[in-house]
């Protein structure tokens, strides 16, 4: 389906209505404390009855409003159609039916199995249900993530970050449409509240930048994110969070420079742990680069191929931080 012209207004309520939706689940399933019920992935990774409901309900959303719109996914459903995991996928679906009232296994398990696509050059969704599993298990940050690309170039980003608070309310939705801005709704009970604006920060100054990173150590070089921070002269040590809520964190004004220095080589990112925040975070007035300062080329599949590490900044320091980078790197 081209959407050449279009001002992706429908696209922007969609995404809206898919991750708060599935905001909702996640947050109805940490309450009861059954995010425990987990299995492990071939990369070591735990899935929760969360990250398979999430996909359920926004891939869903996404059948409904766009049919024809493929979609590329964390998840599938394989694993839950094993015997050894019935009990699993039998929660996974009473789950969704909280809110997909009447919806049968078979249902739900076909909407998991939407996101298979491989991304490319056409139009598609990348999803990641709950990024940052590992900080929803241990109660902290996480986030439900969408990304509308076309045509190579993020047209809509959404960020569900249930435990971001915002004023009063426990969590926040972030969405950008490209060149139209991003907008905050906080997360309530009732679902998103009324939008509203943000920017990120204008500091200049390096010495008082702030600087996010990744809890776990496998999704970024802590060492040389600390002779990043000393390069630039920084006086606060960086703060470690889970997901993409990092880059909400900045999108909000709340950090000025989010590092993700490669672990090895040939470490690549996936598609759907990077494209909604781009959009996020660029529509807030920042900007997103790999490590050598090219823009991230979301045509490969779904890892980032053609760059290598990610480096996020409120845009007024971006160029500082490159050089850092690179001064670091120095023989």
């Amino acid at each position: 389906m081209s959407t050449e012209g279009a001002n992706y207004e429908r696209e922007r309520a969609a995404a809206v209505e898919a991750v708060a939706e599935a905001a909702l689940l996640c947050q109805r399933v940490q309450a009861r404390k059954v995010a425990g019920a987990a299995l492990t992935k071939g990369d070591k990774s735990p899935v929760t009855i969360a990250d398979f409901g999430s996909q359920a309900l926004v891939c869903r959303t996404l059948a409904r409003h766009f049919p024809h719109d493929a979609v590329m996914g964390e998840e599938g459903s394989a694993e839950l159609r094993e015997a050894g995991h019935a009990a699993l996928a039998r929660e996974v679906c009473d789950e969704v039916r909280v809110q997909a009232s009447g919806a049968s296994d078979a249902e739900v398990l076909g909407w998991i199995d939407r996101a298979q696509s491989e991304g490319g050059h056409g139009r598609f969704w990348c999803l990641d249900p709950i990024d940052g599993t590992k900080g929803f298990l241990r109660g902290e940050q996480y986030a439900v993530a969408l990304a509308l690309i076309d045509r190579g170039v993020v047209e809509v980003g959404a960020l569900a970050c249930p435990n971001l608070a915002v004023g009063s309310a426990p969590g926040c939705l972030l969405i950008a449409v490209r060149g139209k801005g991003v907008q905050l709704l906080p997360l309530g009970a009732n679902g998103p509240g009324a939008p509203q604006p943000v920017r990120a920060s204008s500091c200049r100054e390096r010495t008082t930048a702030r600087i996010v990173e990744s809890v776990e150590a496998a999704h970024g070089d802590h060492g040389g994110h600390e002779r990043v921070r000393a390069a630039l002269g920084c006086a606060a040590p960086p703060v470690r969070l889970d997901s993409q809520a990092k880059y909400a964190v900045l999108a909000r004004g709340d950090g000025e420079i989010y590092l993700r220095l490669p672990t090895s080589a040939d470490y690549r990112e996936n598609l759907w742990d990077q494209a909604a925040g781009v959009r996020v975070i660029e529509e807030a007035g920042g900007r997103v680069t790999d490590c050598d300062g090219r823009p991230l080329d979301f045509t490969t599949g779904r890892k980032l191929t053609r760059n290598q590490g990610i480096v996020a900044t409120n845009g007024l320091l971006h160029e500082a931080v490159i050089a850092a980078i690179r001064s670091i790197r120095a023989p």
